[in-house]
């Protein structure tokens, strides 16, 4: 309205009345002259107002009654035109309010009279609502008459007036009520309102307002006008009809309850007049029976007339709505009303009126909540409430068992309806048939009734279409199924509102009364929160009372309707709103404990579920006690739960396998089937809750539906859809496929709620679901048919998400599923495998508060039915077992602590007979531990780790893990060496604690090897079960176990303390040895032909025997290995020498075994720990052990390859000895160490004659020693004999030599020649003969520096050697053996060669030499005829000279003899008188004469470089005769100065050959020689200091020989001469006839020189007789023997005398 204040408007106001005024004083100019004036003074007036004041509205509503009376009387004239222009004047007078009370009146007056002549009545309404809207200055008799006015207009003859005139009257009611709202809103800060109570009295209106008493007059009047009665203020009322007054009285009650409610009177009013009113009006409808024959009444019943009837029904729903709380007695009429109007005797549309408006108290659930508190809790009332629910459930029930009259087409149709569809459905329903009644209509459908669904309302809203028919008088036709629809409706938005409202209220209880209790308890001291607090109790256990009474009175009805409806739906929508209806239901009965209602809802919802007769025991047994055969009475009629009907026009979407026992046919689900299931997982979902015992009903159903639908478990537990093992029997339609994954995805999430139930209700759910799973395993005994998985899945799943309080649950939960791991059938047992394993892992990752580590009780918890497992035989479930320690180690390895014995115990419970499977995955955990998780156990563990390694060793279905878990120990004796200290710490504290304990038990300690320290029984459990490894009879698991036990002992031995090595030494290393002899030598010698599969085995493995030499040799040499290395450990324990014993005695047994490899390691361990390879180890630390003592491979590289080089290791073995027993400080008795070396000897001795020994007779199989073996025999001798030299005797010696001369005898096999020898021609000696020289070396050198007693022995060493000597001529027999001669034998046949022994003889034989070189002068080697041997030796080789097997020979033979002569003949002068040499001098002459006239002769190819070279040790030899013989010939016996003449003589002369070429080749050959025996010959014709007659009688022998040589030299040179003619002669005879000439040119002269004495007169004679033929030689042609001709001829001079007569100066 502002806007009509302004400026502006006010200007526009003015303009506009002046501007009227003009037009009006126009328009009666001519016929209304007074109308006229008047309206040109009001100009007047307008004008003058508007000058004299400044509030210019004000002024005019002074005024206003001059300022209307113009255009009244302008009304007045009944002037169309004039009265319309006023009507417009006064109407813009009104909107800007400025008409005063008495212009209003005189308003309405005149209104009246132009609407008693009829004329513009539209615009008198109008006028009349202006008035009465915009001011509040109409009142009493005014507003009377104006309302009349309005109600006279409603009924003239036009309709449009009509019409207008009733919405006025409307707007005017409410206008009336409005201003009073307003009137009490502005007088409510002075009086407040008091709210009426129902018994209030009072009927006097004089305490009321002036706008209240107006609406108390109208509503008064109203109510007087209804029921035909004369109005009280309304006067002037002419007619009225029955319904438009009450849509009035309805409008008011419906819209200003508020004026009801607080004004005393006008709740009287309603008590008194409208109550009354309505029920008198409703007697028609009560009485009334439809088909019911009149005549037996004695009055004519009124008919139930429909306007009036749906009017009051509608005034009752709005006296229930609004005013429930002042009219409960009235109300409780109204509402038996209600319900007999469902009676089905009543017409159908009273019916369906009744049902809308029940359908409208059912959406407030306050209001129900009310009528139960007054009626239904009290004493001795109507049920109401009850008795609604009941009556919608019969009215549902009378619609399908009584077809509806009121539609005569669908009574006919009842009739012949046995086909079951709609087959001859109506045309108007809209309905199209579809052959075998399949309806696209949503409908219900019940034995033969067909009933539509319509759609009438939103949910929760009560739109009622024919409580709204205001304008029909006739009852309208009702379409079929809407009854039904609303009664569904009513029954879905009763329990909607009910559970809502309900719930709600118990969530405000639930979360307050914690805080009130709190608050009470913390603010004891106020009282008024005491108090406060009980209140809320009591008030809760009121409220809890109402709620379980609302529920307890409605739910059997509930039930029966929604189970039929549910039975007869055929529409998607419906069925969910049934289900839904249920589902809250069962929700709510089950948070109010309600047990029998709840469960009652939920078998509903189940048999919903399931195909119909179903046998399902649960649900049978449990609805028998509660539901079934049990009929609820409703009004009175009793009716029957009515169960599933089969003959349903459901889709079926699914066939399947009933889950029972005996094989079934299939079963068919449709979709409500499973519609019903789905409400029933989210019935589970979200209200798992309150289930409580009920979860056994609800898991069986899902159990069968989950089987049928052939869901089958995946991981984690959930289902997942799986082909159907029983071949096709499941069909899924593509709809319900799409549905699977969704109803298996809420199934899921069904248990993932579970860890929202509270513990009691978790409980439930397990408790049922193991019952479940143990009728499944009950039907999955003895057939092999697919087991039902659901429970087990299921438990798993719910297991999965209560990890944060597993522990309530898990005994039962893994008490259960270990029972069905042990189930025959495979499905079941694996799927219990699976949720265990699952269930496990999961509890072991979960984030626990507090952790696990923490909470060790929880942890084994956790684990122990992992461990309980193992009692299973089943392989499957053992797999999953480990798997499931595989990945626990996996994820959890480092947080296990005490649960590792369990883990390993897992492991460890394998046996060798459960499959390769099992044992590898077993093996892959171990591994694991192995390698990442030894640190984080507790040391205590650390024994079940080595057993349980040791335990796959000895598995023998896989040979890789039996060796892959030998590497396992291997690392962990790693770890437990790096890890030392910290170990031993643990370990020792917690042997300190179980001692105590045991202690206070009264128990001794009960543990292995025990009075070891705990760490060192670790280290002796891991040796032993290596041990155990090292006798396994798979080769190559021995093998592994071997070098990984020495390796292990080796490296980390030192960490034992010092007395557990007793243990090691006698309970680990000789047993295995004792162990390892015997398999050997029992060991078979089949040929093993391949090793499985297509595996080649080399020869040297292909026998078991072959196999276990292996092993021997592995054990041995590291038994020795650690004997050597760990001398200074094992010396003080005490019992060494014993010890010692023992390993000789295995050594000499492995050596004499006839297998060479065995024998040949043995040699090797026995050098070992005679030190002859140092042990690698640090001198200065013993403690620290640096990795593994290498066995060495080969040890032929002991010795050099020739003499010249020096013996690195024999050199240098005494400063090694040395080093390592200055090792480690350890004080040893010397004795006692002689005492072990002595030993040493005896089994050397013992062993090297047993070997070399030749067997008495030979066959194929007889066994002879390998040279490598006879090498590193000998080889060992050296470094033993450093220790025993001091007692070594001429006995030892004997027994050495035998052994040496045997083993070199030893002939080799010719397969292995190649190897062992170098070709014939190359002069290298075997290795064995290398150690043989060189064990007599390191004699000799002992003797050279030993004391004077030992030098007998040189005798005995040079008889040694020259027994060597003489092989070179004469190979060595091997007992009866026939040996080939090398160049002679086949490789490829199994024959003996004799060796090569040439180079052997002459490196002895240089040896001989260098020996005799330093020990000519002892005393021994002079009387024990030393020289004399070595000459005898050497005849041999040198009278055979070119016949030798090698040239070398002797020519090593003469250049020795040349040697030691030189060395011995001085000795031999020396000692001529003694007799000792006597017998050497017939040998040395023998000799030498058989070497230098020798009768072998040279082979065809010698070259002449060669002969040359022949010649000059031919020269040499006489060289010596001349130098070393003939000059002491007085100290050498005669007859050997003779036979040395003799041979100089036939040296240097030539006899006559049989043929010219002869001789040329003879000269050619012997040419020097001839010429140096000639010479010495001269050089000792002449000899000037003659001492001796003896010395004479040489010259004159040497003269006589050496003047015959001459004749015949010079006869021959001139016969050649001769016959040559002019070829000059050869070079040689040239040279040899100079030389004769000089050389009797030179006699002659020594002859002048000479004493005449001595000179033999015969000898001049020779020499004189010389002349003649010398003279003969002058016609030789070459001038050098001329010149020597000359010289020679020139001494004979002297012998020119005349014959015997003197003549002196030359004449006669």
């Amino acid at each position: 309205m502002s806007c009509t204040n302004s400026p502006e408007a006010v200007k526009k106001l003015l303009e506009n009345m002046q501007s009227d005024l003009r037009a009006l004083s126009l328009e009666c100019k001519k016929k209304f002259p007074p109308v006229k004036e008047a309206a040109e003074s009001g100009i007047i007036k307008v004008k003058t107002i508007a000058a004299r004041n400044t509030e210019i509205l004000a002024a005019l509503k002074e005024n206003s009654s001059e300022v209307v009376q113009p255009f009244l009387m302008g009304c007045g004239t009944k002037e169309p035109k004039v009265t319309q222009l006023c009507l417009a004047a006064i109407q813009r007078l009104m909107s800007h309010e400025v008409v005063s009370e008495a212009a209003a009146g005189n308003i309405i007056n005149m209104l009246w009279q132009l609407m008693e002549n009829s004329l513009e009545e539209l615009k008198l309404l109008q006028t009349v609502l202006v008035l009465l809207t915009t001011n509040t200055v109409v009142h009493d008799e005014a507003l009377s008459k104006a309302i009349v006015l309005c109600f006279r207009l409603h009924f003239t003859k036009d309709n449009i007036t009509n019409n207008t005139a009733a919405a006025t009257v409307r707007q005017v009611v409410t206008v009336v009520f409005e201003r009073m709202v307003a009137e009490d809103d502005r007088h409510r800060d002075i009086d407040p309102p008091v709210l009426i109570q129902g018994n209030s009295n009072r009927r006097s209106v004089s305490t009321l307002r002036p706008c209240a008493k107006d609406a108390y007059m109208l509503f008064q009047d109203l109510c007087q006008l209804v029921n035909a009665d004369a109005p009280y203020w309304l006067v002037g009322m002419t007619e009225m009809t029955r319904t438009f007054g009450l849509e009035l009285l309805e409008s008011v009650l419906n819209d200003f309850p508020q004026v009801f409610l607080q004004h005393q009177e006008f709740s009287f009013l309603l008590k008194e007049r409208v109550c009354p009113l309505v029920i008198k009006l409703f007697s028609p409808n009560i009485k009334f029976r439809q088909g019911s024959s009149t005549s037996s009444s004695p009055a004519p019943v009124e008919k139930p007339y429909f306007p009036i009837c749906m009017r009051l029904l509608r005034v009752v729903s709005v006296l229930i709505k609004q005013f429930y709380s002042l009219l409960v007695t009235e109300c409780e009429i109204f509402l038996s009303l209600l319900v007999k109007f469902l009676d089905a005797d009543k017409p159908q549309w009273l019916r369906a009126v009744a049902v809308e408006s029940i359908h409208r108290l059912c959406v407030q659930p306050r209001l129900l909540r009310s009528f139960c508190q007054s009626y239904d809790m009290k004493q001795h009332s109507t049920k109401v409430f009850r008795d609604i629910v009941n009556a919608l459930g019969s009215f549902i029930q009378s619609l399908f068992l009584v077809p509806p009259t009121g539609n005569p087409a669908a009574a006919n149709q009842a009739g012949n309806n046995n086909a079951g569809g709609p087959a001859s459905a109506p045309a108007n329903s809209g309905v199209v048939g579809i052959g075998a009644g399949v309806t696209l209509l949503p409908a219900f459908e019940y034995r033969g009734a067909w009933i539509p669904i319509l759609t009438i309302t939103v949910q929760g809203s009560a739109k009622a279409t024919y409580l709204e028919m205001l304008d029909k008088v006739e009852p309208p036709t009702i379409p079929e199924g809407y009854a039904m629809s609303v009664a569904f409706h009513c029954l879905l938005d009763l329990v909607r509102g009910i559970t809502t409202m309900i719930e709600g209220e118990l969530g405000e209880v639930e979360t307050e009364s914690p805080t009130v209790t709190e608050g009470a308890s913390s603010q004891s001291s106020e009282r008024r929160d005491e108090q406060s607090a009980s209140d809320h109790m009591d008030q809760e256990t009121v409220s809890r009372a109402v709620w379980e009474e609302m529920v307890s009175a409605c739910w059997c009805g509930l039930l029966a309707a929604l189970s039929l409806l549910l039975d007869a739906s055929t529409d998607e929508a419906a069925t969910e709103n049934i289900l839904k209806a249920e589902l809250t239901m069962a929700a709510l009965c089950g948070r109010l404990g309600l047990v029998t209602s709840r469960d009652a809802f939920i078998t509903a919802i189940c048999k919903g579920s399931l195909p119909p007769h179903y046998a399902l025991t649960v649900l049978n047994a449990t609805t028998a006690a509660t539901l079934s055969n049990k009929s609820y009475s409703i009004q009175g009629q009793s009716v029957m739960m009515i169960s599933p009907s089969s003959e349903s026009h459901q889709q079926v979407v699914a066939v399947g396998q009933p889950l029972a026992v005996q094989p079934q046919g299939t079963v068919m689900l449709t979709s409500k089937n499973i519609q019903c299931m789905r409400t029933l997982l989210n019935l589970a979902h979200c209200h798992g809750a309150v289930l409580g015992t009920s979860w056994q009903l609800v898991l069986a159903t899902l159990q069968h539906l989950v089987w049928i639908l052939g869901l089958k478990p995946s991981s984690g537990g959930a289902l997942k859809p799986g082909r159907a093992v029983e071949g096709p029997s499941t069909v899924l339609t593509t709809a319900v496929m799409t549905d699977l994954p969704v109803i298996s995805n809420i199934l899921s999430r069904l248990f993932e709620s579970s860890q929202y139930l509270d513990d009691v209700s978790l409980h439930h759910l397990i408790n049922a679901l193991c019952s479940l799973s143990l009728e499944a395993m009950d039907m999955a005994y003895g057939n092999n048919k697919e087991p039902s998985l659901f429970a087990v899945a299921k438990l798993l799943e719910t297991g999965l998400v209560n990890m944060h309080r597993i522990e309530i649950l898990w005994r039962p939960l893994t008490g259960h599923l270990l029972e069905v791991c042990q189930h025959p059938n495979s499905r079941m047992r694996e799927w219990g495998a699976e949720a265990l394993t699952s269930l496990i892992k999961a509890g072991l990752t979960f984030n626990h508060e507090p952790p696990l580590s923490q909470n060790q009780r929880l942890q084994l918890l956790l684990l122990n039915p992992l461990k309980e497992m193992s009692n299973i035989n089943h392989p499957d479930i053992r797999l999953k077992q480990l798997e499931c320690v595989l990945q626990i180690l996996q994820s959890q390895g480092d947080s296990l602590g005490p649960g590792w014995p369990l883990v390993l115990g897992v492991m460890g419970a394998i046996r060798n007979d459960q499959g390769e499977s099992l044992i590898r995955t077993a093996f892959q955990c171990l591994q694991l531990v192995v390698t990442d998780f030894l640190p984080t156990m507790p040391c205590s563990c650390l024994q079940i780790v080595v057993d349980v390694a040791g335990s796959f060793g000895l598995h023998n279905q896989e040979l890789n893990i039996s060796l892959t878990s030998i590497g396992l120990l291997w690392n962990i004796s790693d770890y437990f060496f790096q890890r030392g200290e910290t170990i031993e710490k643990e370990l020792n504290k917690e042997e300190a604690a179980q001692q105590k304990q045991a202690e206070e038990k009264g128990v001794s300690l009960n543990r292995p090897f025990h009075p070891a320290p705990p760490f060192d029984c670790l280290w002796l459990c891991l040796y032993a079960k290596l041990g155990e490894l090292c006798v396994d009879p798979r080769p190559a698991v021995r093998k592994s176990a071997g070098q990984t036990l020495f390796s292990t002992i080796g490296a980390h031995g030192t960490l034992l303390q010092h007395a557990t090595w007793h243990t090691v030494i006698w309970k680990v290393l000789f047993h295995l040895l004792d162990r390892v002899r015997e398999s050997s030598t029992t060991a078979d010698k089949e040929k093993i032909e391949s090793g499985g599969g297509n595996i080649l085995i080399h020869h040297s493995r292909d026998t078991a025997e072959k196999q276990w030499a292996e092993t021997w040799v592995l054990t041995l040499a590291g038994v020795a290995r650690i004997f050597n290395t760990r001398r200074y450990l094992l010396q003080p324990l005490g019992d060494f020498s014993r010890a010692w014993d023992v390993l000789l005695d295995h050594i000499q047994s492995a050596a004499l075994s006839k297998n060479n490899e065995v024998s040949l390691a043995a040699l090797k361990s026995f050098q070992e720990i005679l030190q002859i390879v140092s042990p690698a180890r640090d001198s200065e630390k013993p403690e620290t052990p640096v990795g593994t003592v290498p066995v060495p491979v080969l040890i032929g590289n002991i010795s050099g390859q020739g003499l010249s080089r020096p013996f690195v290791r024999t050199d240098s073995i005494g400063e090694k000895l040395g080093r390592c027993s200055s090792e480690p400080p350890v004080v040893t008795d010397e004795a006692e160490d002689l005492k072990l070396w002595w030993a040493a000897w005896n089994t050397w001795h013992r062993t090297g004659s047993e070997s070399t020994e030749p067997p008495s007779t030979f066959d194929e199989l007889t066994f002879i020693p390998s040279q490598p073996f006879l090498t590193a025999l000998i080889q060992i001798f050296p470094a033993l004999y450093q220790h025993i030299k001091a007692g070594f005797s001429m006995a030892d010696l004997q027994k050495l030599g035998v052994i040496l001369h045997s083993a070199v005898s030893v002939p080799i096999s010719s397969d292995a020649s190649p190897f062992i020898l170098p070709s014939y021609t190359e002069a290298v000696l075997t290795s064995l003969q290398e150690a043989v020289l060189t064990a007599l070396d390191v004699l000799q050198k002992a003797i050279c520096v030993g004391p004077e007693n030992m030098q007998i022995m040189y005798p005995a060493i040079f008889e040694q050697l020259l027994a060597f000597v003489e092989f070179s001529c004469k190979p060595p027999q091997y007992g009866q053996l026939e040996t080939k001669h090398i160049a002679n034998a086949k490789h490829n046949q199994a024959e003996w060669v004799a060796l090569n022994y040439v180079p052997f003889a002459e490196r002895s034989l240089e040896v001989v030499v260098d020996l005799y070189q330093k020990t000519a002068c002892h005393k021994a080697v002079v009387n024990e005829k030393v020289l004399q041997s070595i000459i005898k030796t050497l005849r041999v080789p040198l009278s055979l000279k070119y016949s030798c097997p090698s040239e070398s020979t002797w020519k090593l033979a003469v250049a020795s003899l040349l040697k030691v002569l030189s060395i011995g003949l001085p000795v031999a002068r020396q000692h001529a008188s003694s007799g000792k040499f006597d017998s050497m001098w017939p040998e040395l002459a023998s000799t030498l004469e058989d070497f230098l006239f020798t009768k072998s002769i040279p082979p065809d190819n010698l070259s002449i470089q060669e002969f040359q070279r022949n010649e000059s040790i031919d020269v040499e030899v006489v060289q010596l005769i001349s130098a070393e013989i003939l000059p002491y010939a007085n100290l050498i016996p005669k007859a050997f100065v003779a036979q040395m003449m003799t041979m100089l003589n036939r040296g240097s002369i030539h006899s006559q050959p049989s043929s010219f070429t002869e001789a040329e080749i003879d000269i050619r050959l012997r040419e020097e020689f001839s010429k140096m025996c000639f010479e010495t010959l001269l050089q000792f014709s002449f000899s000037n200091k003659v001492t001796t007659p003896q010395e004479g009688y040489i010259s004159r022998m040497a003269l006589s020989v050496l003047l015959k040589r001459s004749q015949d030299v010079l006869h021959r040179y001139i016969e050649d001469e001769r016959l040559s003619g002019k070829c000059p002669l050869p070079r040689q005879q040239v040279t040899e006839i100079i030389f004769v000439l000089k050389a009797v040119s030179t006699l002659i002269d020594s002859l002048k020189k000479t004493q005449p004495e001595n000179v033999d007169g015969n000898t001049w004679a020779q020499v004189i007789a010389l002349y003649p033929t010398l003279v003969e030689c002058i016609t030789c042609s070459s001038s050098d023997v001329c010149s020597a001709l000359k010289e020679a001829l020139v001494p004979f001079k002297d012998f020119m005398q005349p014959p015997a007569s003197k003549v002196q100066n030359g004449e006669s």
